[in-house]
């Protein structure tokens, strides 16, 4: 009875079935046939909603949001292209630090591509880039931002691992720029050969540009300034940084109206968390069934058979979660998978921090990664492009970030550095 009942859950998911209600059926199933009360799940959901880091999260979106529908971001383009632009490879750079800055806050990579896609798509080309290149850069570029804070997927990283947030965000800074550094470097060796006359690097542009993204640059310092300088929490950054936003955005600047273009922000906005907040509800009663009947020291005690050392480890462990990036979405899959790992690296005497942001890495990558990469088709809804174009598109843009994945999983020091002193 009990494998037709999971068969048929499984069927309907595979059918198309939203994967909130796929877990919530194999949780309340699950609870039922080992003889638990139902009401394991609902609690699991009150601890949830009475965590205050929670509150991080539509606080964060809503400011993301409110900058991608603003002309924040062409104003950012216009002083990144202002103090990079003369560089070889210097525009696309620049889309790698726009880029970067808007999936950061609004942790979603399909909103950065969408909104950017546009922008720096045209000045790519102008700039002498192919349009294989260009395609792929936008399309990797979609989730680079999501190891600086305040990326919504560290935040619910550490909800869920019970992670110092504001430590991941510091754990999440040099790996980020590593990921920065390699996709630059292979932007500059494709731009070493374009004829186009070098765009002039002006002190009279870049104070311009500086007055025009006046309201936005302050932004990063109010978060990262504010959090560790111990003035704010992470929860109380989040909602200075809304408040920021909208008044800069709706008086300062006057991009959006508060009657016209805020309420369709929210509900934009809110249904991303609201998505994120219902498939994390459902799934922490699950991975709560998991983790009662001891499915990771299960797991624990088939790996030890077959892995001797941290290394090996962690070496399947990325192949695990770059399988697992490229078919979940980075929020189910922080939620379903972190509680089944984080004993197992415990174990094997991995840092909590590293294992983070070696999760997250691979996750980000997942996104670029065929065949069910989500970056892959809304680059090709976005460009109307087949999506078989796009695969081998990505495919010099993911082992560039494979690289970067390896130096991150296998020198530990650029994640801890800042905590061994």
């Amino acid at each position: 009875m009990s494998i037709l009942i999971y068969s048929s859950i499984m069927l309907i998911a595979m059918l198309g079935a939203p994967i909130f209600a796929v877990m919530a059926a194999l949780a309340m199933v699950a609870f039922t046939f080992s003889g638990v009360e139902l009401s394991a799940v609902s609690v699991e959901i009150y601890r949830l909603a009475s965590a205050p880091t929670i509150l991080t999260i539509p606080l964060f979106t809503f400011a993301g949001y409110v900058l991608a529908e603003s002309k924040a971001p062409v104003r950012l383009l216009k002083l990144s292209r202002a103090l990079l632009g003369w560089l070889p490879g210097g525009v696309a750079i620049v889309c790698l630090f726009v880029c970067a800055f808007f999936t950061a806050f609004t942790g979603a990579s399909g909103v950065t591509i969408i909104a950017l896609g546009g922008l720096l798509y045209p000045i790519l080309i102008q700039e002498g880039y192919s349009e294989r290149f260009s395609l792929g850069l936008i399309t990797t570029c979609g989730s680079l931002g999501l190891l600086f804070p305040p990326s919504l997927p560290i935040i619910l990283y550490g909800i869920i691992a019970k992670v110092d947030i504001d430590q991941l965000f510091l754990a999440g800074l040099v790996p980020g720029i590593i990921l920065m550094i390699i996709l630059g470097t292979y932007s500059v060796y494709q731009g070493r050969h374009i004829k186009k006359e070098k765009h002039n690097f002006s002190w009279s542009e870049v104070t311009a540009s500086i007055w025009d993204a006046r309201f936005e640059l302050p932004l990063p310092v109010l978060v990262l300034g504010g959090i560790y300088g111990g003035f704010v929490t992470a929860t109380e950054a989040s909602a200075l940084s809304a408040f920021y936003v909208l008044i800069a955005q709706c008086f300062f600047t006057r991009d959006l109206s508060l009657t016209k273009d805020i309420p369709k922000v929210i509900v934009d906005g809110l249904t991303l968390v609201g998505a994120i907040l219902l498939i994390l509800c459902c799934a922490m009663g699950l991975t709560n069934y998991l983790v009662d009947e001891e499915i990771p020291m299960k797991i624990l005690e088939t790996m030890r058979t077959l892995i001797t050392n941290k290394w090996i480890f962690l070496l399947v462990l990325n192949v695990f979660l770059l399988i697992v990036g490229c078919l979940m979405d980075i929020f189910s899959a922080i939620i379903v998978v972190v509680p089944l790992i984080l004993p197992i690296a415990e174990q094997f005497g991995v840092n909590p921090l590293h294992l983070a942001i070696v999760f997250l890495t691979n996750l980000e990558i997942g996104y670029i990664t065929p065949p069910v990469g989500m970056n892959l088709f809304i680059s090709s809804y976005r460009f109307n492009r087949p999506v078989l174009e796009l695969y081998k598109i990505s495919v010099p843009f993911l082992f560039l970030l494979i690289l970067a994945l390896i130096i991150i999983t296998y020198i530990p020091w650029f994640t801890l550095f800042w905590f061994n002193s």
